[in-house]
């Protein structure tokens, strides 16, 4: 069976939409739990500063769904700083709870990859604390590279060959 996996850029005029599945997603899957974390996630300082930075000419911040034929399976967000080193910082990665656990998380970070290196990122960088998450980013190959202004951990990855089986500046991955 192949599958088209495709990414959908979300405009800041729809900037919304994501908010409300955003919040959501950081309680049910306990990234963020108490009222403070919840009133900053939602307040217009945090919005604002995203929002500001997806406004920017140069190293712009993208919010993203993973489009799997019609349906929307997951969402992410990152910056590139193709203006400094390269470096695409991802904030946020996540598959809706009914995709998970089906591989297709492997097949949407091949897709951010693809499509992120074609906007001059060279390398990848998150944190989390989550040990789910960390064995997932650890699966792809980040590797451990100390800690955050907040002490949470970075993971890294350098390296981001291809397997050949990515569609060329197409925006899919078959499998």
């Amino acid at each position: 069976m192949c599958r088209e996996i495709t990414i959908e850029e979300i405009p800041v005029e729809r900037i919304e939409e994501f908010w409300n599945i955003h919040l959501k997603y950081l309680v049910r899957d306990g990234i963020i739990s108490d009222e403070e974390d919840k009133e900053y996630f939602s307040g217009e300082e945090y919005r604002g500063i995203i929002k500001m930075h997806m406004q920017r000419a140069v190293d712009r911040h993208h919010m993203v769904y993973f489009v799997e034929g019609r349906k929307k399976i997951g969402a992410a967000q990152y910056s590139t700083y193709a203006s400094k080193d390269g470096k695409c910082f991802i904030l946020d990665f996540w598959l809706f709870p009914e995709f998970r656990n089906k591989g297709l998380g492997h097949k949407c970070f091949r897709i951010l990859e693809q499509y992120t290196k074609e906007d001059g990122a060279v390398y990848y960088e998150i944190n989390s604390t989550k040990e789910d998450s960390v064995r997932f980013w650890k699966s792809l190959g980040f590797t451990e590279n100390g800690k955050d202004e907040y002490d949470i951990p970075l993971y890294i990855k350098k390296e981001a060959p291809f397997s050949g089986k990515e569609g060329r500046n197409t925006g899919f991955i078959t499998a």
